[in-house]
C-alpha cells in the first residue's frame, strides 16, 4: 500500500469538497453572496430560496458529484494497484467523508460551508447506489408532504442504515456499512441541530423561495 499516494487523494478528496458551489455560482452569475441573504447557509436549499429552481438544482448536482467524484477516487487507486479489490469501499468512505468534511468546513471559503447533505447523497451513490435512490424517495415524500427540507434530509438520513439492518435488498450488508450508515445520519443530525430546534418549536422555513432576483427587479 502506498501511502503517500493514499495521502495525497485524502488532501484532493478535501479540496474537491472544499469547492463552494453556492457562494461562488451566486457570486459569479448574480453578484450575490448567499450567506448574507435567507438561512445564511451556503447550501443548495437556501439557493434554492434565495436564487430560484435552477441555481438551486445547479448547485444541488454539483454539491452531489463532489461527493461521488471524492468516494470513487478509491476506484482509481485499485487501477493503479495502490489498493486491493476488498480495500475499495473502505476508502469509498473515507475520502467520501473527508469531501463532506471539506464541503462543511471548504478552505477556499473561509472554512464556512453548507451542511454537507448533498455530498453525502453523492458519496451515499458511490458506496451503495440502490439504497441512495431509496433515501432520496424517502427525501421527496416528506419534503412534499411536510414542506420541511431539513425533515426530509433527517429522516432519510436515518433510513439509511435502518433499511440496511432490514436486509431490504435480501442480502445481509456489512458491518462496516451499517456504521457508515449511522455516521451519515449523526453528521446530519449534528449540522441540523439548529433546524430540529426550530422544528419542535415549529418556527422551520418550509420550502418558500425568497427569491432574491426578483424582488431586487421590483425595486
Amino acid at each position: 500500500m502506498n501511502i503517500f499516494l493514499i495521502c495525497v487523494t485524502c488532501i484532493v478528496a478535501y479540496l474537491i469538497g472544499s469547492i463552494p458551489t453556492a457562494v461562488w455560482y451566486g457570486q459569479g452569475f448574480f453578484g450575490v453572496d448567499v450567506r448574507q441573504h435567507g438561512s445564511g447557509n451556503a447550501g443548495a436549499t437556501n439557493v434554492f430560496r434565495v436564487l430560484g429552481k435552477r441555481a438551486g438544482t445547479v448547485v444541488m448536482l454539483v454539491d452531489v458529484l463532489k461527493g461521488y467524484t471524492a468516494a470513487i477516487l478509491s476506484t482509481l487507486l485499485w487501477y493503479a494497484d495502490v489498493i486491493t479489490e476488498t480495500e475499495i469501499m473502505t476508502f469509498k468512505i473515507v475520502f467520501g467523508l473527508i469531501a463532506v468534511i471539506g464541503h462543511l468546513y471548504p478552505i477556499f471559503a473561509e472554512f464556512k460551508g453548507g451542511k454537507g447533505v448533498a455530498s453525502l447523497l453523492g458519496m451515499v451513490l458511490a458506496v451503495h447506489p440502490e439504497m441512495a435512490l431509496v433515501c432520496i424517495g424517502i427525501f421527496l415524500l416528506v419534503v412534499i408532504a411536510s414542506q420541511y427540507v431539513s425533515l426530509g434530509s433527517i429522516l432519510a438520513a436515518l433510513a439509511f442504515p435502518v433499511l440496511l439492518l432490514l436486509r431490504i435488498f435480501g442480502q445481509k450488508e456489512s458491518p462496516l456499512l451499517i456504521v457508515f450508515g449511522f455516521v451519515v445520519f449523526l453528521m446530519v443530525v449534528l449540522t441540523h441541530q439548529k433546524n430540529i430546534g426550530r422544528l419542535l418549536r415549529g418556527q422551520e422555513n418550509r420550502t418558500v423561495l425568497i427569491r432574491l432576483r426578483k424582488k431586487r427587479d421590483a425595486q
